[in-house]
């Protein structure tokens, strides 16, 4: 059997001409076409050593002619490479093509089913009947008959290589391999059992065309996959090209687009073609896509330009005010109107952020310089102003020592020149004013408690409204005194709780009056 490198027949076996009764084609009438064979065969030397005469009538051709040509021919075309070797000149040229050994059992076989005439024809059993299929004039018979034999092996190897290469074949592979091998075999210029070879072949055909709906099946799905995977990657990227221009991370998306654009160059080339109708509709989607993005991407920056352009100029303006206002020494008004630059300047939004830092520091070192002089002029009071710290701290001790307050017009009494000597003190450093102020505003607290309480004691009404609810309470707890004995002395128990509970509860209220009135 020999190798073959493609599953066409063409590239196996020769080309086949039409022959006539009269007349052979031409490439079989020259003596150069089986000089090649020739050359192939001479070399091979087991080929005689396996095929004898014995071994050729071992088996009888379907047809046997009257003379008992067959047997001998078949026998002579199996011993024909031997005995060209012994003497022929194409063995001894190295630059004759070399072929892959046949098999003497398969070539013997083979050579049964045709015969050679004594005018070089060659003929072939093919389907009950005889045809002729070449003719080589002035050769021996067993050189022409082997030239045949051996495209009949030729196209048995292309079979056996087609049936091998089945299972990794394309759909186009097939269809090109069978139709080549279709004509091959219709009338082929080979001697062999082309009918049993035609079977075979028709029975792989069948093998074949499975195998091809199962390929075509395959390619029809990854096909459909194929589709699904480029849709995929067209709705992604019509998705980021519909995102907001507002909130979209440009140059996040941007990377993913071109990401997006290599999928889709990997699979144009390694995945299955698409149809023309379905990749052209999806590649203007995607390229529709793409500079949708880049437009809005322009449209965005430019009005960002745009935008920061007028942030930056709004805040030039803030910048010349408070460059403006930075030597002023109008500490208070000055300070509200920088406090209004700067929500001002909240306002304004932001530029670019190296511009609007830049803007920044500007605007920041304007106000720096107001400040830092207003620090100064605040450091030198806070100077003069220690002096008056020890004073009030001596005033607010004097103060705290009429605690706790007994006799509140002695206390107010005392307390008014401390209040006159706070106030001419003058003002103490900012940090000790809340300190100090609370110490003060505590005594001041105390004294007022204690002066409302002793208005409360001594105001007439109160003291009339005292001693005649006192004298009521009196009045009724006498009543509820007899009306206790009275409950003891009948042994009303149920009475007598509830005379005590009604004396116990008057005579609670009556001390709290007394308290009230001592007091």
């Amino acid at each position: 059997m020999t190798e073959q490198t493609q599953p066409q027949a063409e590239s196996t076996t020769p080309a086949v001409e039409p022959t006539t009764a009269t007349g052979q084609a031409a490439t079989e009438a020259t003596p150069t076409a089986p000089a090649d064979e020739q050359a192939a065969t001479e070399t091979n030397e087991p080929a005689a050593a396996a095929a004898t005469p014995e071994q050729a009538q071992t088996t009888t051709e379907p047809q046997a002619e009257s003379q008992a040509e067959p047997d001998a021919q078949a026998s002579a075309a199996a011993e024909a490479p031997a005995a060209r070797s012994e003497g022929g000149s194409a063995a001894s040229d190295p630059a004759a093509p070399t072929e892959p050994p046949v098999d003497p059992e398969a070539a013997m076989d083979a050579a049964k089913w045709g015969r050679v005439d004594g005018e070089g024809r060659v003929y072939v059993q093919d389907g009950g009947t005889e045809r002729e299929v070449g003719q080589f004039p002035g050769v021996p018979i067993a050189e022409a008959m082997a030239y045949y034999v051996r495209r009949y092996l030729d196209l048995s190897s292309t079979v056996d290589l087609f049936a091998a290469r089945l299972p990794h074949l394309s759909v186009r592979e097939i269809d090109s391999t069978i139709k080549n091998l279709d004509e091959s075999l219709k009338e082929p210029a080979a001697v062999g059992d082309l009918e049993a070879l035609r079977a075979r072949f028709t029975a792989l055909k069948s093998v074949a065309m499975e195998r091809r709906q199962a390929v075509a099946a395959e390619r029809a799905a990854a096909k459909e996959q194929a589709l699904k995977d480029r849709t995929a990657i067209v709705e992604r990227a019509e998705a980021v090209a519909a995102q907001d221009p507002a909130r979209t991370q440009w140059k996040s998306s941007g990377a993913e687009l071109r990401t997006l654009l290599e999928n889709w160059k990997e699979a144009q080339r390694r995945g299955p073609r698409l149809d023309r109708t379905s990749e052209d509709s999806l590649w203007k989607r995607f390229s529709h896509a793409r500079t949708t993005f880049d437009r809005h991407r322009r449209q965005y920056f430019s009005e960002l330009d745009a935008k920061q352009a007028k942030v930056k100029a709004a805040k030039e303006a803030l910048i010349k005010r408070a460059e403006e206002l930075s030597s002023s020494t109008d500490w208070a008004a000055t300070s509200a109107r920088y406090r209004e630059l700067m929500d001002e300047w909240k306002k304004a939004g932001r530029a670019s952020r190296k511009e609007d830092d830049a803007l920044w520091e500007r605007f920041h070192a304007a106000q720096q310089v107001f400040y830092d002089a207003r620090r100064a002029k605040d450091e030198a009071a806070e100077a003069e102003y220690v002096g008056n710290l020890k004073v009030k701290e001596e005033l607010a001790a004097k103060a705290e020592s009429l605690l706790p307050i007994k006799d509140p017009k002695a206390a107010r009494k005392a307390l008014r020149p401390i209040q006159e000597a706070w106030d001419e003190a003058g003002r103490v450093p900012r940090n000790a004013v809340r300190r100090l102020e609370s110490r003060m505003r505590a005594v001041e607290e105390a004294l007022r408690r204690a002066e409302q309480a002793e208005w409360r004691r001594t105001d007439p009404e109160t003291m009339a409204r005292a001693q005649g609810l006192a004298s009521q309470l009196e009045d009724s707890i006498a009543e509820l005194e007899a009306d206790l004995a009275a409950a003891k002395a009948s042994g009303d128990a149920k009475a007598e709780a509830q005379a005590e509970a009604a004396l116990t509860a008057r005579r609670a209220w009556l001390d709290q009056v007394r308290r009230t009135t001592r007091a």
